[in-house]
C-alpha cells in the first residue's frame, strides 16, 4: 500500500469516526427531548387532573349546598329514602377526593379515580335533583291544601256570618211577632174621687184614684180575658200597693190595682180604681199600665192641693 492509499484510509476512518460521532450526539440529543417531552406531557397531565380534581370538589360543594338548603323540607318527605341515598353516594364522592387528595398515585391511576370521581358525581347530582324535584312537588301539594284550607276557613265564616245574619233576622222577627202582639192603649187618664164619687181636685181630700185608658184593636193578640195591672207611684217615688203582683220581665213586680176584661179584638174602654189608703201629698204621680208581660204606658200626672 502506497501512501497516497494510507492517506485515503485514513480520511476514510475519520469520515466514519466523525459520522458515529454526529450520530452518538443525535442520538443522545433525541433521547434528551423525547425525555423532556415526556417530562412536559406529565407535567401537563398532572394539573389537567388537579383542575379536573378542582372542578370536581367545586361542584361537589355545590350541590352539598344545594341539599342543605332544603334539609330542614324533609320533614315533607314520606320516606327518606333520598336522603339515605345521598347520604351513600356523598360518601363515596368524599372519598375519593380524600384519596386524590393524599395518596401519591401515576397519572394514569389518578385519571382512572377521575373518572370513578365524575361517575360517582353525576349519580349524586340525579339524587339531588330527583330530591329537589320531590321538595317541590310536596310543597305545592301542600300550598294546594293551604288554599283549600284558607277557601274552607272563608266558607266557614261566610256560613257563620249567614247563620249569625239569620239568627239576628229571626230573633228580630220573634220581636217584631211578639211586639205585634201588644196591646196598644190611648187616653191614660189619672183622676181623683171624693167619698161621694165625685172628681177631687185636692189630691189630699182623694179617697180613691181611678185609671182610665182605651185599648186598640189588635187582630194579631188572641182574644180572651185580658188582666191589666196599674202601678201608681207616689211624688216621694213609693208605689201605691194593694193591687197583687204580676211577671214583667222574668221578676215579680207589685201592683197598686188589677183589673180583669174580656177582649175580643175590638176598642174597649177600661177603668182602674184604686182605694186611697194612705195620705196622697201634692205633686207628680207616676202611672204604668201592663198587660200579657208587656209595659203598656207610662206616664206622669201633676196632682195639686
Amino acid at each position: 500500500m502506497n501512501k497516497k492509499q494510507k492517506q485515503l484510509l485514513m480520511g476514510g476512518v475519520g469520515v466514519v469516526a466523525c459520522l458515529v460521532a454526529l450520530i452518538v450526539v443525535l442520538i443522545i440529543n433525541n433521547s434528551n427531548r423525547t425525555a423532556e417531552a415526556n417530562d412536559a406531557q406529565n407535567e401537563l397531565d398532572s394539573l389537567r387532573l388537579v383542575n379536573d380534581q378542582l372542578l370536581l370538589t367545586n361542584e361537589f360543594n355545590q350541590l352539598n349546598a344545594d341539599f342543605s338548603q332544603y334539609e330542614d323540607q324533609q320533614i315533607y318527605l314520606k320516606n327518606d329514602s333520598l336522603v339515605q341515598k345521598y347520604n351513600e353516594a356523598r360518601l363515596k364522592v368524599e372519598g375519593l377526593l380524600q384519596e386524590l387528595n393524599t395518596e401519591k398515585r401515576s397519572n394514569a391511576q389518578n385519571r382512572q379515580k377521575i373518572k370513578k370521581l365524575e361517575d360517582e358525581i353525576a349519580t349524586l347530582k340525579g339524587i339531588v335533583r330527583h330530591y329537589l324535584e320531590e321538595i317541590k312537588r310536596l310543597g305545592e301539594e301542600n300550598e294546594g291544601l293551604r288554599q283549600e284550607i284558607q277557601q274552607v276557613q272563608e266558607k266557614n265564616q261566610q256560613l257563620t256570618s249567614q247563620v249569625t245574619t239569620a239568627a239576628r233576622s229571626n230573633a228580630e222577627l220573634t220581636q217584631t211577632v211578639k211586639l205585634a202582639k201588644k196591646l196598644n192603649i190611648t187616653g191614660l187618664s189619672l183622676n181623683a174621687y171624693n167619698k161621694k164619687g165625685k172628681n177631687e181636685k185636692n189630691i189630699t181630700k182623694a179617697r180613691q184614684l181611678g185609671v182610665s185608658f182605651t185599648v186598640s184593636p189588635n187582630n194579631t193578640t188572641a182574644p180572651g180575658m185580658k188582666d191589666f195591672y196599674v202601678r201608681i207611684l207616689s211624688p216621694e217615688g213609693n208605689l201605691l200597693s194593694g193591687g197583687g203582683s204580676f211577671s214583667f220581665d222574668g221578676t215579680s213586680l207589685a201592683s197598686t190595682a188589677h183589673r180583669q176584661v174580656e177582649y175580643a179584638n175590638e176598642e174597649i174602654a177600661v177603668s182602674v180604681y184604686w182605694d186611697v189608703n194612705t195620705s196622697l201629698t201634692p205633686g207628680e204621680y207616676t202611672v204604668e199600665v201592663f198587660c200579657d208581660g208587656y209595659r203598656l204606658a207610662s206616664r206622669r200626672f201633676t196632682m195639686k192641693k
